[in-house]
């Protein structure tokens, strides 16, 4: 049976709908989420789909020859970058350097990446940033903005007030541990862009790794310290291509320059991340059916007639429509967080708290990014792109291609050596545990250390389990999908012992 309407159209137009109810009075866009792009994405027939065997060895194409990694001049931009204060920020209490601008990943094209970058805070006896790793933050969507989400709601040093002009301190900001380097990738996302509008719809899974990694080496020319330092990368969503694929271009780049400038690749970190689309899928209506969101007969009706393999375009059957019907007004995000009910910012703002997540916040962080005060303090904006900053990217047209799984790259990753740590927020409906759970279980890896809890001040943290072969599945307990925005003080102990490769307190 074919549905009328896909699934994720269904899925998009209730939360527009539903945001729109909230928003009429707005004169602030209604903000795109990541839910969204993501579902544009699985569910697009127009987008090249590589379907590839769990044993296969993958290699990107592009990458098998990086001669074309291009080094440009760096000479005198770090200096031009610093940040000498953002709009709003408060007075006392920030001890770290802050930089922002564009770096160029294709001169040619025109096509440049704009970063936000945050040294570890300065406390006394531990050293600052000299002493701390290098960790790259990404976001996922496709499309969406690690400054926006990562840095300003998720793990950064500022969160945006209510009144969307205010900064306050995030005290779980991970640049505690780490010096952290937020990157707006693709071109399209954010303050990135191309002066060449093609690249908008040729953006892919393979242009953007080969960006990425462009983009990494030409930063670390500039800031020359932080060359043969641990390096980390962490993200969500999405980021669970990105990630993976960088890595794998990382050490193809350290190989074929044998050791030269080599990127000191430890570890990465994937936050209810894209793994493989299968059991992704399966796992999203497995969750909902346990955590009491759909009927049994749906559930059912799900398992014996729905063809849930997006390698055949995606999942089709009417039983989809009532899954829809069910969830359409509930955060999928966080399935048991408040909706936003009010639309755009407010004056005099609400007094705000780190702990209770507001959901309204997408309004504030976007009100916030196109003060023109903001992109000037930033370096952002410099060439005055016609469409303001958004979450979301509204300029990207369409994917060239993706992969239907990562899980061969993680195995690879594994072999050489590299950490990975795949954590989830256990309250997430769009990629939950049950996805990730059901994706790992594929790789078919011995058990190390069982599965058992872990724990921050004496309550639950979450679980964790792991692997043979330096893979641990994490559980974040009452996270959402973007963990640190929900559970900051957990987040920022799963990323602690990440960095310093250990297990978890058990107790």
């Amino acid at each position: 049976m074919k549905n009328k309407i896909p699934t994720y159209l269904l899925l998009s137009v209730l939360t527009i709908l539903l945001f729109i109810k909230i928003s009429s009075q707005s004169k602030i866009p209604i903000p795109k989420r990541q839910t969204d792009a993501l579902n544009k994405l699985i569910f697009d027939p127009r987008i090249l789909r590589r379907h590839v065997s769990l044993t296969a060895r993958m290699t990107l194409t592009s990458l098998s020859n990086l001669a074309v990694l291009k080094v440009y001049s760096q000479l005198g931009q770090k200096e031009k970058d610093k940040i000498k204060k953002l709009p709003g920020q408060p007075r006392t209490g920030v001890n770290f350097d802050q930089y922002g601008g564009y770096v160029t990943v294709d001169a040619e094209k025109g096509r440049a990446f704009y970063y936000y970058f945050v040294e570890a805070t300065t406390r006394g006896g531990d050293g600052g940033p000299d002493s701390k790793p290098l960790l790259l933050w990404l976001n996922g969507g496709p499309g969406c903005s690690s400054l926006g989400y990562g840095a300003m709601e998720e793990l950064g040093p500022f969160r945006v007030m209510s009144d969307g002009r205010t900064l306050y301190r995030n005290p779980y900001s991970w640049n505690k541990v780490a010096n952290v380097l937020f990157l707006e990738s693709p071109a399209g996302v954010g303050y990135s862009y191309s002066n060449t509008t093609k690249d908008y719809s040729q953006n892919g899974d393979t242009m953007t790794a080969q960006d990425n990694l462009v983009f990494l080496v030409n930063w670390l020319e500039r800031f020359p310290e932080y060359k043969g330092r641990d390096f980390y990368m962490a993200g969500e969503s999405y980021a669970g291509h990105y990630i993976p694929q960088l890595a794998q271009a990382i050490l193809s780049h350290n190989h074929q320059n044998k050791g030269q400038d080599s990127i000191n690749l430890k570890g990465i970190m994937l936050g209810n991340a894209v793994l493989n689309d299968d059991t992704d899928t399966t796992g999203m209506y497995d969750f909902f059916w346990t955590h009491a969101l759909i009927s049994d007969s749906t559930i059912d009706a799900i398992h014996k007639t729905c063809n849930l393999s997006l390698d055949s375009g995606g999942p089709t059957c009417t039983a989809l429509d009532d899954v829809d019907s069910d969830i359409g007004n509930l955060d999928i995000y966080n399935i048991y967080a408040p909706l936003c009910t009010h639309s755009g910012t407010r004056s005099p703002p609400k007094t705000p708290s780190i702990e209770n997540f507001d959901p309204c916040s997408d309004y504030y962080v976007e009100a916030y990014l196109n003060i023109p005060e903001v992109q000037d303090a930033m370096h952002a904006n410099v060439t005055k792109l016609k469409q303001r900053w958004s979450s979301c990217s509204d300029v990207i047209s369409s994917w060239g291609d993706t992969v239907s799984t990562v899980l061969p790259i993680l195995t690879e990753l594994l072999s050489k050596g590299i950490r990975i740590w795949v954590y989830s927020g256990d309250v997430d409906g769009r990629i939950p545990v049950t996805s990730t759970r059901y994706s790992l279980n594929q790789l078919q890896l011995p058990v190390k250390v069982p599965w058992g809890a872990w724990y921050l001040n004496n309550q639950v943290g979450g679980f964790s389990i792991t692997y043979e072969g330096n893979l641990t599945l994490v559980t974040v307990r009452g996270a959402g999908h973007e963990v640190p925005s929900y559970q900051p003080a957990r987040s920022l102990t799963l990323v602690q012992y990440f960095l310093a490769g250990k297990p978890l307190p058990a107790n």
